[in-house]
C-alpha cells in the first residue's frame, strides 16, 4: 500500500470497481477500498455481486428451470419421471457463479494496476487539495491516513430496516437471508411488491412455496406504465404470487417457530402465519463510517450525497456515485456514473444520459422498461400517442412457448420521437435495450418502422408495437386511424 494516489475509490461495488479500472486505464495511481467478506472471505462486487443481482438470477434461473421441467415440458412431447429439487445443489451453483465472477473482479483490479485495500475507508478531510482517507485493514492491523489529490465514494446501500419486523436472519430475514433458505418454507410471506420482493417471491413460489406478498401502496408497480403494472399483476397472480395491495404490515412476531404477521386492510386487522417472511421495502444509503466529522461533504434531506448531474459534490476533487446520490439505484447506473466521474476528473466532456436507464424485474415473464411511461409523458405537456402489440401473435414466442405479454411504445405525436418502451415478456430486459438504444440517438417512431426486423423473431413485436402506433401493425386488426 502507498501513502499517496492519484484516486482513491471507496468502495468496490459495480460503480466503485469500475471506477478504478477506468482511472487506472487513464493512467491514474489508483486504489479501491473494500471492507466487504462473503463467506469468510473478501470480496469485491458489492451487494449485487455478492448477495444481489447475480446471486439471485441464479436462483430465478434454478427455479425457472425446475418448473419448466415440472410442468410445461408435457406440451413439447417431453415426458420426465418424478422432478425433484435439491436446494442444497442450487445454493452451491449460485455461491460457486459468484465466487468466479468476484475472482473474476479481483483479476481485473490487479491486472489494470489498482491496489484493492482490503479494509473500511473515512474520508476525513476533502477540502484540501490533498484529500485524507483514513485506512483500517481488514486484519487489524494498525489504521493509517493516505491521501489522494481526487476521491470518489461508492459505498453503495443496505436494506431498510422496519420497527414493525425487525429481522432476526433465521425467521425473519432480509434480501440477503432470502437467497439462502436451506429448504424451501411451506408458507412464506413477503413485505414489499418491488423489484426484490417479487424476484425472491417468484423463486420460492416455483419451488413450491405458497407465497403471500404484502404491499402498503395501492397500486401495484406504481412507477411503471399502468397498462403494464395491470398486465404484470394479472400473470404473477395466475402463476400463484398473492400480490395484495394497500395492505400494510403492523407487526410480525416469531412464536413456537413461525412467524405471526399481522396487517391493516382499510382499517381492518388480519393475522397469518408463515414459515418465513422477508423484509424487502426498499434500500438506503450505505454512510457508516463513510464521512468524518470535518469531511465537509454536503448531504441532501434525505440524507444522500448532494451531487450536480455529474457526481461532483460540493468540494472539488471529491465525486459520489450509485446508491449514495440521487436517482434509482441500479447497478448500471453507477457503473456508468463512476465511468463518468473518472472521465470527468481526466477533462473529458462525458455525461450520463439518466433519460435512458433501464429498469428491469427479472419474474418470468420480465417485466422492463425505458424512458416515459404514457401517464409520465402526458404529465410533463406530450401530446401522446402510442402502439402495443401482444406476443400472442408472435411467432417466435409462440414457438418457445412464450407468448405471453406484450411490448408497448410512447411517443410524442406531433414530433414523432419516441419517449419510452414498456414490455412485459420473456427476455424483457434484453428487448428494452432496442428502445433504450433508438431513444439515445433520437429516433422517431418512422425510423423504427422503417427498419427491417428479422423472421422469425420475437424482435418483430417491436417492430409491430411502432408500426401500431400509428394504425399501421400487420398483424393485428387496427381501427383506422382518421
Amino acid at each position: 500500500m502507498k501513502q499517496s494516489y492519484d484516486l482513491i475509490v471507496i468502495g468496490g461495488g459495480p460503480g466503485g470497481y469500475e471506477a478504478a479500472i477506468r482511472a487506472a486505464q487513464l493512467g491514474f495511481n489508483t486504489a479501491c477500498i473494500e471492507k466487504r467478506v462473503h463467506k469468510g472471505e473478501p470480496a469485491l462486487g458489492g451487494t449485487c455481486l455478492n448477495v444481489g443481482c447475480i446471486p439471485s438470477k441464479a436462483l430465478l434461473e434454478s427455479s425457472h428451470r425446475y418448473e419448466a421441467a415440472k410442468h410445461d415440458l408435457a406440451e413439447h412431447g417431453i415426458t420426465t419421471g418424478d422432478v425433484t429439487i435439491d436446494i442444497a445443489k442450487m445454493l452451491e451453483r449460485k455461491d460457486g457463479i459468484v465466487k468466479g465472477l468476484t475472482a473474476g473482479v479481483a483479476g481485473l483490479l490487479k491486472g489494470n494496476g489498482v491496489d484493492w485495500l482490503q479494509g473500511m475507508g473515512k474520508l476525513l478531510d476533502g477540502k484540501s487539495s490533498e484529500k485524507q482517507v483514513e485506512f483500517a485493514p481488514l486484519d487489524g492491523s494498525e489504521t493509517t491516513v493516505i491521501t489522494a489529490k481526487y476521491v470518489i465514494l461508492a459505498a453503495g446501500s443496505v436494506p431498510v430496516d422496519i420497527p414493525v419486523a425487525k429481522v432476526d436472519n433465521e425467521f425473519i430475514v432480509d434480501s440477503t437471508g432470502a437467497l439462502e433458505f436451506g429448504e424451501i418454507p411451506k408458507r412464506l410471506g413477503v413485505i414489499g411488491a418491488g423489484v426484490i420482493g417479487l424476484e425472491l417471491g417468484s423463486v420460492w413460489r416455483r419451488l413450491g412455496a405458497e407465497v403471500v406478498v404484502y404491499e402498503a401502496l395501492p397500486q401495484f408497480l406504481a412507477s411503471a406504465d399502468k397498462a403494464v403494472s395491470k398486465e404484470a399483476e394479472k400473470l404473477l397472480k395466475k402463476q400463484g404470487l398473492d400480490i395484495r395491495v394497500d395492505t400494510k404490515v403492523t407487526s410480525a412476531e416469531v412464536k413456537d417457530g413461525q412467524v405471526v404477521v399481522t396487517t391493516d386492510v382499510k382499517g381492518e386487522a388480519k393475522t397469518e402465519t408463515f414459515d418465513k417472511l422477508i423484509v424487502c421495502v426498499g434500500r438506503r444509503a450505505y454512510k457508516e463510517g463513510l464521512l468524518g466529522e470535518n469531511s465537509g461533504v454536503e448531504l441532501t434531506d434525505r440524507g444522500l450525497v448532494a451531487v450536480d448531474d455529474q457526481c461532483k459534490t460540493n468540494l472539488e476533487g471529491v465525486y459520489a456515485i450509485g446508491d449514495l446520490v440521487r436517482g434509482p439505484m441500479l447497478a448500471h447506473k453507477a457503473m456508468e456514473e463512476g465511468v463518468m466521474a473518472v472521465e470527468r476528473i481526466h477533462g473529458e466532456k462525458v455525461q450520463v444520459n439518466y433519460d435512458t436507464i433501464i429498469s428491469v424485474i427479472y419474474t418470468h415473464p420480465e417485466i422492463a422498461w425505458v424512458g416515459l411511461t404514457e401517464e409520465q409523458a402526458k404529465e410533463k405537456g406530450h401530446e401522446v400517442k402510442t402502439g402495443q402489440f401482444s406476443l400472442a401473435a408472435n411467432g417466435r414466442a409462440l414457438a418457445a412457448g412464450e407468448g405471453q405479454g406484450f411490448i408497448k411504445v410512447v411517443a410524442d405525436a406531433k414530433t414523432d420521437r419516441l419517449l419510452g418502451m414498456h414490455v412485459v415478456a420473456a427476455g424483457a430486459g434484453e428487448i428494452v435495450h432496442q428502445g433504450m438504444i433508438a431513444m439515445e440517438f433520437v429516433s422517431s417512431i418512422e425510423d423504427l418502422q422503417l427498419m427491417t426486423f428479422a423472421h422469425p423473431t420475437v424482435s418483430e413485436a417491436v417492430h409491430e408495437a411502432v408500426l401500431s402506433a400509428d394504425g399501421r401493425a400487420i398483424h393485428a386488426i387496427q381501427r383506422k386511424k382518421k
